[in-house]
């Protein structure tokens, strides 16, 4: 069976909601064991409780040294000025010894994103998260357009081509769409088709 790790990073649960979308995609692909954890929080924690900040999950901590045991990772982040949030950029720093290793070469990446507004830096966070992927030598996976909901202009909607993705609002406070669950749970049965047709 292909391992198919869903990696995140949540400030208010925005990501985490699309997380538990993501895998519910991939769990409905046969040959498909998959895993949700969250990479470790850096902020300190009297600041994330004046923020409001999610101060418990249900998920385990990943550590840097496991991602090489599964064959697809999709990982999971809000943005921070078009790029990925410092606890994910932490994360992935402590990856050296994986890249010497060629430990993730061939193995299939993904990425989803949260932002603050419609044009908060869906595709530029994504974008330049790809390339770390590509240093690691992974095979990189979007969302192609056979997803029905990346089509029409009937609402503001998280997503793109290059992944899933949510608007939370300066506020924080609007949830993920049912549109942009539906475009998160597709991408999460396609990267696990295609990590089961490699590896499966």
């Amino acid at each position: 069976m292909a391992k198919i790790l869903v990696l995140f990073y949540s400030t208010w649960g925005h990501v985490q909601t699309l997380a538990e979308e993501v895998a519910k995609g991939a769990e409905e692909v046969s040959r498909a064991n998959v895993s949700i954890k969250r990479v470790p929080e850096t902020m300190a924690d009297e600041t994330l409780q004046e923020i409001g900040g999610l101060t418990e999950s249900p998920y385990e901590v990943a550590s840097p040294g496991e991602l090489s045991l599964y064959d697809a990772v999709i990982f999971g982040t809000p943005t921070r000025f078009g790029n990925m949030c410092s606890q994910m950029r932490t994360f992935l720093d402590q990856t050296g010894e994986i890249w010497a290793n060629g430990g993730l070469i061939g193995k299939v990446g993904s990425v989803f994103v949260s932002t603050a507004s419609q044009h908060g830096g869906h595709e530029t966070t994504i974008a330049s998260f790809h390339t770390t992927l590509f240093h690691h030598g992974m095979v990189v996976v979007g969302v192609p357009y056979s997803c029905p909901e990346l089509s029409g202009s009937t609402e503001v909607t998280g997503g793109s081509p290059y992944g899933a993705g949510t608007i939370a609002g300066g506020d924080g406070s609007r949830t993920p769409s049912q549109r942009e669950k539906a475009i998160a749970r597709f991408q999460g049965g396609h990267v696990a088709s295609i990590a089961v047709r490699l590896f499966g």
